[in-house]
């Protein structure tokens, strides 16, 4: 049982508690007046008993990482059980990258979890989109909105908070503002997504307070998912072996890693990563898609590219949506793949870009 004060009536009333689940960092949200709760949740997790029936689901499965020590963040703050759980809400989907108001609703017709936007190619040091532009986006959609800022920038980071973003991403696909330190994630309120490319990078990633994790393939909107696949399989593949090793050894393996240990021990436990994990770089059909989420990952990240060429985007963002949702069904991803090799056609990575299969230590 816990207490909720009503709006109109300042009587404490009681309310039977929706799920049993006994999470401290969490009891602030139930212990919060319910006006309150309204006005510091994204809008797109309201009314306030959707949000419980999603914690209960998140809890049932099992992939809701807990910090409850105090050297790590304040709970009473910026809860990073909070954080992860608002990630865990965008699970099983596709995050499309916009930079217009015109692909933002391309792709939220179409049925993409979250939107990234971003400013439009442009010669020299990229940076953090325009405020101007994610306000107009935000006023014209209703699902989540995310924002990059550059690798270190703790400034950037800041003003796409108090724009109001729902998630930033410390990308390496911009510019690098701090070549030996990351953003403190556990500073702000707003969840972080972080790149990787091997277990190690995403461990220290989320002890910095990243709430999903990103593993990165082409950085270049080639349409070459090679890059990808390696290093979700170098993730992947890293923490198969963990899971088949002795306690004793998972002490060698954190220091090789150069990962913490509590992080590596829960890894070990959980058997995959304790954040959500998405994968980008080169995704641009439905099969490329569906290959990320038979891997493992838990969704993708869509490049601007796929409104780069073509006629119909909507239908290639409607495939890779499909795909996602439906990756174990043959019958799905045919029905989603079928006339798209025309809308790819600008999406052929050169021969000279390619390396020769067998080289390179292969």
């Amino acid at each position: 049982m816990f207490i909720e004060t009503s709006r109109t009536n300042k009587t404490p009333t009681a309310t039977p508690l929706l799920f049993p689940l006994r999470l401290p960092p969490l009891q602030a949200i139930y212990q919060t007046p319910k006006l309150k709760v309204r006005n510091t949740l994204p809008r797109w997790l309201l009314p306030l008993k959707h949000f419980h029936k999603h914690l209960a689901a998140m809890a049932e499965d099992g992939a809701v990482t807990l910090y409850k020590a105090t050297s790590i963040t304040d709970a009473k703050k910026n809860s990073f059980s909070i954080k992860a759980g608002l990630a865990q809400m965008l699970r099983g989907g596709a995050i499309v990258e916009v930079s217009t108001l015109s692909q933002a609703k391309i792709a939220e017709e179409a049925g993409a979890c979250c939107l990234v936007i971003t400013e439009p190619n442009r010669q020299g040091i990229s940076r953090m989109p325009d405020p101007s532009i994610i306000k107009q986006i935000k006023r014209c959609v209703l699902i989540p909105v995310m924002a990059r800022s550059r690798v270190g920038h703790f400034v950037e980071a800041q003003i796409l908070e108090r724009v109001g973003v729902d998630y930033i991403d410390e990308s390496e696909v911009l510019a690098i503002a701090d070549e030996d330190n990351f953003i403190n994630k556990h500073n702000f309120g707003c969840p972080f997504v972080c790149g990787c490319k091997n277990l190690g990078d995403a461990l220290r990633r989320v002890r910095e307070g990243a709430a999903m994790i990103r593993t990165q393939g082409d950085l270049l909107g080639t349409g070459n998912i090679a890059e990808t696949v390696k290093n979700v399989r170098s993730v992947m593949g890293e923490i198969r072996i963990l899971n088949n090793m002795d306690e004793d050894e998972v002490f060698a393996l954190s220091k090789e890693i150069a990962a913490p240990y509590d992080l590596v021990a829960q890894t070990k436990q959980m058997g995959r990563l304790p954040v959500v994990h998405f994968a980008a770089g080169g995704i641009v059909t439905p099969a490329d898609a569906a290959l990320m989420m038979q891997l493992g990952c838990d969704g993708v990240f869509v490049g601007s590219e796929v409104f780069d060429n073509g006629s119909d985007p909507y239908k290639r963002v409607r495939g890779i949506v499909e795909a996602v949702r439906h990756y174990n069904d043959p019958h799905v991803l045919v029905e989603n793949s079928c006339g798209l090799e025309e809308e790819m056609a600008g999406l052929n990575v050169s021969e000279e870009t390619m390396e020769p299969f067998g080289e390179g230590g292969a």
